[in-house]
């Protein structure tokens, strides 16, 4: 597997499997047409971009390029682009080819997908890359706990607070802001800003 900094964009869940069995690194699905009223997850998405980079790897139809220029528009910093050819077929689960008769990013060779992702400008990682790779501490329910964003009287108040100094939305539940916390954050830095958010609440308390 190439590990690379930048997490990786794709349309759905088998592109998902196809992209994460050949990089080492964050890839998230967009559900399609379902980013555009998907908050959370856009929110995720512009918090990737601005703490490591998100190259985009939609499909090479209308719908992969509808996305694509969307996400381009949400995010605006920290984006690559990531281009597949047009090639006619379909991908073998399906009984039908798509509506413009092309392959997705599921039905391409490794060799073109890795071809794609690198010459966006992917950055390749040689060996340990720390907190950028997820590393230095997996964060997990119990850190959430221990740390007093889930399970006790104040938290939600202090969850609140910390999804605002990380730029999320403010109605992120605990298990949403699990999983995006576990792509951008290691314990350590969790930890170091819910201490320092803890200690203006109770200063002023």
């Amino acid at each position: 597997m190439i590990k690379i900094k930048e997490a990786i964009i794709v349309e759905g869940k088998y592109d998902r499997q196809r992209v994460s069995a050949l990089f080492d690194t964050a890839v998230i699905e967009t559900g399609g047409f379902r980013v555009f009223k998907d908050g959370e997850k856009r929110a995720v998405i512009r918090s990737l971009a601005e703490k490591k980079g998100v190259i985009l790897l939609t499909d090479s139809d209308g719908a992969g390029f509808v996305i694509r220029n969307y996400l381009k528009g949400a995010v605006k910093n920290g984006v690559k682009q990531a281009y597949i050819p047009e090639v006619a077929g379909k991908e073998r689960r399906k009984a039908q080819p798509s509506k413009e008769g092309l392959l997705g990013v599921e039905g391409m060779t490794d060799e073109i997908i890795k071809n794609a992702v690198l010459r966006s400008g992917a950055t390749v990682i040689d060996g340990d890359c720390g907190s950028c790779c997820g590393q230095g501490g997996v964060i997990t329910k119990a850190d959430l706990y221990e740390l007093g964003l889930s399970g006790h009287d104040n938290s939600a108040v202090l969850r609140k607070r910390v999804l605002k100094e990380l730029g999320f939305p403010q109605y992120m539940t605990a298990n949403a802001l699990l999983s995006a916390l576990k792509l951008l954050y290691t314990k350590e830095e969790l930890s170091k800003i819910t201490e320092q958010i803890k200690g203006e609440l109770y200063d002023k308390a």
